[in-house]
This record gives structure tokens, C-alpha cells and sequence, in this order.
């Protein structure tokens, strides 16, 4: 049995198909300075033959899947359009006069030494998609064709060391049950792809290309992350017992996509969606969400080694909103800092960056990004329904200072005649004590308010959720928090504005109850776990969600209080699924 991430749910049971990729190993190469000019030639070439090709892989993943998982495809043409790509080769092969192949691993190493410095695993994930496509570049260099390898007659497993979306796009995706690999994680392509698919993934599996090979009959376990290879009789018949199970979960949760969220008591709650790329849309959309809560936009900036133009940002943040439309898409502003920073832009050297210049800080700390980013944002609301979000805000004054900068856009672009959405909405992200326990007064500053649980969580309890050693106290359940929680939502409320969760508690089935029973008016969580949450609420009374909020949060203990809420909560669906079937 081999334990990795799961990635993508569910259960399969077939034969291994072991993709064996044969990169050459690159070898440096002196040349002559009059085959430089020849060099950088033949590279633009390749880049252009790259480029083809990914058009063409892009126009069959539409097909295979749609529009809203071709968007990396995008980003990919992007890359090899910056400066920095292809621009940076040639000045390799120019300064070092070595060949262009080598020169492109150099340019690989640079990004991979500023991802591998980020401890955000989903921006970890995108230097392998970098990988990917220096690889293809690499290949139309040498002019080698991949290898067809064999593959088993029937459906099988793809077992890989790594996959690249190139990989993915290129498969046949009517004959593929799973997707088992050695790198990557919860957040990489894989993963998303295999969502969209909803086929079933584990990745991060230390040597499962050397321990399986093609034909061995395996098992994924996609919800446990957990692969078995050649399993006995009784393991097999054990897997096709909860294979059903499984088919059945699913197809009960397949019947709530067009319902809506509402308790057994009739009272509604929002579910949104959290994303952090485009190519997410698919699955919000598929099930019927009530919207995008939280579209993080880090990832255009970190993905590339030069600041994204306002051109680059529009088309990006235009093509979520037109797709989600009429729904509501929350964008969040710029939130860089911590652990997460930009390789084209400098910082200066912080004890502790945690406490630094992060987020909304430095955003007003450099005001012209700042604009950049409001005026995309601002004419992408002219397609849809955009509210626009500030993050980590600790002091009033940031809230005045934010909204300032964002009339200022705004008459620039009305100057210009630009069309943008002048009711747009704005709110700020409920991160630190200092904005909870202001929340009164910020309220009347703002048009809603998102608690970002995660790092609120970190900051009330001074704890560093990576040290193992005080990660225990890391713990949504503490009272401490749930006051906090409490105090903005009724603070918002007395303000008359809504008030939503995004981190990661909004995803946790239980403690979602918690929450709706402490009047949080939206939970917005990953749009993989939004089906699961709808049933709940659409199985509990509102009214016993108020009870079990005011029982929970006199509580002194999070280990008291997750043992009143499990026990509770459980009674309470019993009961409805009792009732459901009388």
C-alpha cells in the first residue's frame, strides 16, 4: 500500500499504465561567437513551434473539457511572450555564447530558486508547470518526437512521475480512470484536471514509478489518498463494496447542484467559491455556486518574473467575471508579503515579514501597482458583478486611504470614458484582532465584511501554523477565535452588512454549521467541497444551528467544544435522514 495527497476524489479499480518521460540530460556547450546569432535563431523557432502547439493543445482541451480549463494555456503563451523567458536565453547565449538548450535551464533554475523559496504550495506547484514547458521548448530545440509507448487495451491508470498540463491535454481522456503521480499536490494540475474530470488522484507518491509497472492491477483511493498495488481477493472485494459507496454519495450530491442552500427552517444561506487561477471556474460553475467569494489574485503576479500589466490583469480578472455572470465575483486585492513575494520586486530584508509589509500595506506602500491592479479590476466589473476586497486591513486609516486610491481610478477612468461599474462594491478582509475588535467602526466604512480565518486564527493565537512544535494551538475552535468571529458578524450586522468566512473553517462541515448558527450571512469555501456543505445545511434547522453557536462558544476548550459540535451536529442529520425516508 502506498500513502500519498489525495487530490481528487473517488474510487477506481484497473490496470497501471506507467508514463515513462525521457528527458535528455542537458549538456552544456561551448559555441563560436559566429553561430551566436544562429543559436538565438534556432531558439526562436523552437519557441514559435512551442507556441503552435500549445495553441493546438488548448483548442483540444476546449473540446475534451471546455473554456474554463484551457485558461492555463493562456498563461503558458504568456510566459513564452515575457521578456524574461525568451528575452533572458538569448542573453545567455549571447554573454555566455553556450547553446540555447542549456541557456534555457539557466533561465529554469532562476525560476525554480524563487518558487522554492515560497511556502504557498499551490505557487510551489506552478514551477513544475514552468518545467513542463521548458521541456517542450527543449524538445522542439532538438526536433525529437515523445515516444509512444504502449498502453494497456482497456481503461487504465496513468502512473507518472510528474504531469504537466501539456501531459494531460494531450491523453485520451475516455480511456483514463485515475491519475497516481510522484511530485506534486493538492493544488496542482493534476489535481485540477482530475477534478474537472472528476476522475480520481493521488499524487505526491515517493517511487510509485518504480514500485508499479504497466498491467499491475491497482486501486485508488482518491478520498483517502491511498493506492494498492495487486491487492487479494478480499482487499478487492472490500474496494468494489465502497466503490459503490462512493458512486452512491456522489450521485446523492449530484441531485443538490440545482438546490439551493436552505435550511429545513427556510432560512438561506450563500455558498460561494474560493478560487485562485481561472481554470477553477469549471467546477464552480458545474456546481452552482452562488458565486466567487474570494478570487485571489497572487498568482498572476508569481507566476512570471515581471509585474503583470494592467492589459494582462484585465483580460484575466474579465474572463471569470464574464464567465460567472450574472453572479457575483469578490476579487481581493494584491495580498504579497509573509511568505509569498515577487522576484522582480524587492523587498526590504524583515525579521519577521509575518508582521512586515504584507498585504494592503503594501499595496498604499506603492501606490502606482496599487492603481494598476484597481483600474483592471474596476474595467472588468464593466462584464459582470464585481466587489473588490482589501486585505489584512488593521487600522482605519488603511480603509480610508484604499477607498481614496480607488476614486482616484475611477475618475481617471471616467476622464477617459472607460466603462467600469460605478455601484461596484467594496469590503475588507477580517484577518487580525485589531480589525475585529474595531469592527463597529469599520463597518460603517465598507459595504461587507469576509473573515479570513486562516490567518486570523494565526495572529489571536501568536502561533506559526508551520512549527510543529506550537502547531497544536493552531485551532479555529478556540474560543478566543470564535468570539473574535462572533463580534464581527454582530458588528456587521448592527452596520446592516453582510458578513462572510473564506478560510478554511467555512469548509469544514461541522464547524460550517457553527458559523451559520453565529449569523455568518456567506460561506465561501473550495468549490469541491461546496456540495458537501449544501447537504448539511439543507438537513439542519437554522434554529438548532443558533442553540448549538450559543452552547459552543461559552465553552472554554476547543477539544469540548469539536466533541459537542461532532456528537450534535450527528444527532441532528440523523434524525433528518430518519425523517427523509419515512
Amino acid at each position: 500500500m502506498f500513502k500519498g495527497t489525495a487530490a481528487s476524489q473517488g474510487i477506481v479499480i484497473g490496470p497501471a499504465f506507467v508514463l515513462n518521460k525521457k528527458i535528455s540530460n542537458i549538456q552544456k556547450e561551448q559555441i563560436p561567437a559566429s553561430m551566436v546569432a544562429e543559436e538565438i535563431e534556432r531558439l526562436k523557432k523552437a519557441v514559435e513551434k512551442t507556441k503552435m502547439e500549445i495553441l493546438s493543445i488548448k483548442e483540444k482541451i476546449i473540446y475534451d473539457i471546455g473554456n474554463n480549463e484551457a485558461d492555463i494555456f493562456n498563461a503558458y503563451l504568456l510566459l513564452l511572450e515575457d521578456p524574461m523567458f525568451a528575452g533572458k536565453t538569448e542573453e545567455i547565449i549571447e554573454s555566455q555564447m553556450v547553446n540555447a538548450e542549456y541557456a534555457l535551464t539557466m533561465v529554469l533554475k532562476d525560476y525554480s530558486d524563487f518558487f522554492n523559496r515560497i511556502s504557498d504550495s499551490y505557487l510551489k506547484e506552478r514551477s513544475r508547470d514552468i518545467a513542463g514547458l521548458v521541456e517542450k521548448v527543449v524538445n522542439n530545440l532538438s526536433e525529437k518526437a515523445s515516444d509512444e509507448q504502449e498502453k494497456p487495451d482497456d481503461k487504465y491508470i496513468v502512473v507518472a512521475m510528474d504531469l504537466t498540463p501539456a501531459d494531460t491535454a494531450e491523453m485520451d481522456k475516455n480511456r483514463i480512470l485515475g491519475f497516481i503521480t510522484e511530485m506534486g499536490g493538492a493544488t496542482s494540475h493534476t489535481a485540477i484536471v482530475a477534478r474537472s474530470l472528476e476522475i480520481p488522484a493521488v499524487v505526491g507518491i515517493r517511487d510509485i514509478t518504480r514500485n508499479v509497472k504497466t498491467g499491475d492491477l491497482l486501486v485508488v483511493d482518491g478520498e483517502k489518498g491511498i493506492v494498492i498495488s495487486n491487492p487479494n481477493q478480499k482487499i478487492l472485494a472490500a474496494y468494489k463494496e465502497e466503490q459503490k459507496k462512493y458512486f452512491s454519495k456522489i450521485k446523492t450530491l449530484k441531485r443538490l447542484k440545482k438546490l439551493e442552500p436552505i435550511t429545513l427552517d427556510k432560512h438561506t444561506v450563500t455558498l460561494s467559491a474560493n478560487i485562485e487561477f481561472p481554470e477553477e471556474v469549471g467546477v464552480v460553475k458545474e456546481n452552482n455556486t452562488d458565486g466567487i467569494g474570494l478570487f485571489r489574485t497572487e498568482f498572476i503576479y508569481m507566476n512570471r518574473m515581471n509585474l503583470p500589466n494592467e492589459e494582462e490583469q484585465f483580460n484575466m480578472y474579465k474572463s471569470v467575471v464574464e464567465k460567472m455572470n450574472p453572479k457575483p465575483v469578490t476579487i481581493r486585492t494584491l495580498d504579497i508579503g509573509g511568505d509569498k513575494f515577487l522576484p522582480y520586486f524587492k523587498l526590504p530584508p524583515e525579521q519577521n515579514p509575518f508582521l512586515g509589509l504584507r498585504s494592503i500595506r503594501l499595496s498604499l506602500s506603492n501606490i502606482n501597482i496599487f492603481k494598476l491592479q484597481l483600474r483592471a479590476i474596476l474595467r472588468a466589473s464593466a462584464f459582470g458583478t464585481v466587489k473588490i476586497m482589501f486585505p489584512m486591513i488593521s487600522v482605519a486609516g488603511e480603509i480610508d486611504d484604499a477607498k481614496k486610491i480607488l476614486d482616484e481610478v475611477k475618475d481617471e477612468l471616467r476622464h477617459k470614458k472607460i466603462a467600469f461599474d460605478n455601484n461596484i462594491k467594496t469590503g475588507i478582509m477580517i484577518e487580525v484582532p485589531s480589525a475585529a475588535l474595531m469592527s463597529e467602526e469599520f463597518a460603517k466604512k465598507v459595504e461587507f465584511f469576509s473573515l479570513g480565518t486562516n490567518d486570523l486564527i494565526q495572529y489571536t493565537m501568536a502561533v506559526d501554523r508551520g512549527n510543529q512544535s506550537v502547531s497544536h494551538l493552531y485551532d479555529g475552535l478556540n474560543p478566543a477565535v470564535l468570539r473574535l468571529i462572533k463580534m464581527t458578524v454582530d458588528n456587521g450586522h448592527k452596520n446592516k452588512i453582510p458578513v462572510s468566512v473564506c478560510g478554511e473553517m467555512a469548509g469544514e462541515p461541522y464547524i460550517s454549521v457553527l458559523l451559520m448558527g453565529m449569523g455568518v450571512d456567506e460561506l465561501s469555501t473550495n468549490a469541491a467541497t461546496t456540495l458537501t456543505i449544501k447537504k448539511i445545511i439543507r438537513n439542519i434547522k437554522f434554529q438548532d444551528s443558533i442553540e448549538i453557536a450559543d452552547k459552543a462558544i461559552r465553552m472554554t476548550k476547543p477539544a469540548e467544544i469539536k466533541a459537542f459540535l461532532t456528537s450534535k451536529i450527528n444527532e441532528l442529520l440523523l434524525g433528518s435522514e430518519k425523517e427523509e425516508k419515512e
